[in-house]
C-alpha cells in the first residue's frame, strides 16, 4: 500500500501544479458556478412568491436557499472531467504514453484529479459551510449545525465523487468506438444535471419518477449528500441511501475495469 501511494503521489502534485498554472481559468470557472447559483436563487424566489405559499413539496424557501448553496458546493466537490480527458487522449493519440507506463490507467486520472481538487476544497468548503449555517440560523432563528451531519455529508460526498469519477471513466471509453466525445459529453452533462437534482430537487417530481430517479446512480451524486446534510434522511433511510451510494461506487469501479480490458483491444487513434 505504501509503495503504491509513493508511485501515485506525483500525480497529486501534478494536479495541484495544473491548478496553480491555470488559476485564472479556475477563477472564471468558480465565478460561472457562483453566477448560476444566484440565478437559481432568484428563479426559486419568484416561484415561491407566485405560488403564494411558504412550503412546496416539503421545502420552505429558506431550505431551498440552503439547497441551492449546497448544490453549488457539492457539484464542485464531486465534479469530474474524466470522460472528456479520456476522449481527448484517445483522439490525439496521447493515450499511448499512458499505456506504456507500469501504472493503473484509472488510478493516474484519479490521483491527478484529486490534486486538482485539493486547492478548490480548501478555498471553498469552509466558507461555504459557514455561509450555509449562517443562512439556516438567520432564517430559522435557531442553530441547526450538527457535527454528525457534516461528517456524514463529507462521507457521502467522497462516495459520490468516486461514483462520478468511475462513471465518467466508463463513459469516456465510448471514445474507443466513436472517437470524439464533445457532443456526447454535452448531452451526458445535461441529462445528469436533471437526474441528479441539480436543476430541480427530485422531491418536486411525480412520485413514480422520484422513486425511479432516487434508485438510479445519479441521485447519489448531488441529491443524496445534500439531503443528508439538511437532515432529510435519518435512521434506516439514511443507511439505505448511503448503502446505495456504496453499491453504485463498486458497480462503476468494476464496470470500468471490465470496459478497459475490452476497449483497449480495439484501440485506434486519430493522432499521435
Amino acid at each position: 500500500m505504501k509503495r503504491k501511494l509513493k508511485i501515485y503521489l506525483p500525480f497529486i502534485n501534478a494536479g495541484i501544479q495544473e491548478v496553480a498554472t491555470y488559476r485564472v481559468n479556475w477563477i472564471f470557472y468558480m465565478l460561472g458556478n457562483a453566477l448560476a447559483c444566484f440565478v437559481s436563487y432568484f428563479i426559486w424566489k419568484a416561484v415561491y412568491s407566485s405560488g403564494g405559499t411558504d412550503t412546496m413539496n416539503g421545502f420552505t424557501m429558506s431550505q431551498m436557499v440552503v439547497y441551492i448553496v449546497l448544490m453549488f458546493l457539492t457539484s464542485t466537490i464531486i465534479a469530474s472531467d474524466g470522460a472528456w480527458v479520456v476522449g481527448e487522449e484517445i483522439r490525439d493519440g496521447s493515450i499511448a504514453m499512458r499505456l506504456i507506463k507500469p501504472v493503473s490507467y484509472n488510478a493516474t486520472f484519479l490521483f491527478q484529479e484529486l490534486g486538482n481538487k485539493l486547492p478548490t476544497e480548501f478555498a471553498l468548503a469552509i466558507p461555504m459551510i459557514f455561509a450555509v449555517e449562517v443562512i439556516r440560523t438567520t432564517m430559522s432563528g435557531e442553530i441547526q449545525f450538527s457535527i454528525l451531519g457534516l461528517l456524514l455529508y463529507i462521507l457521502s460526498c467522497i462516495i459520490a465523487y468516486l461514483i462520478n469519477f468511475y462513471f465518467n471513466i466508463c463513459f469516456g471509453f465510448i471514445a474507443f468506438a466513436i472517437k470524439y466525445l464533445w457532443g456526447a459529453n454535452m448531452m451526458k452533462n445535461c441529462i445528469i444535471g436533471f437526474l441528479s437534482g441539480t436543476v430541480i430537487p427530485l422531491a418536486f417530481l411525480p412520485d413514480a419518477l422520484e422513486k425511479l430517479f432516487l434508485f438510479l446512480p445519479f441521485a447519489s451524486l448531488n441529491y443524496t449528500p445534500i439531503m443528508i446534510y439538511m437532515g432529510k434522511y435519518t435512521g434506516t433511510e439514511l443507511l439505505y441511501y448511503l448503502g446505495l451510494q456504496i453499491f453504485w461506487a463498486f458497480f462503476f469501479f468494476a464496470l470500468s475495469k471490465a470496459l478497459w480490458k475490452a476497449a483497449v483491444k480495439r484501440l485506434s487513434v486519430q493522432g499521435g
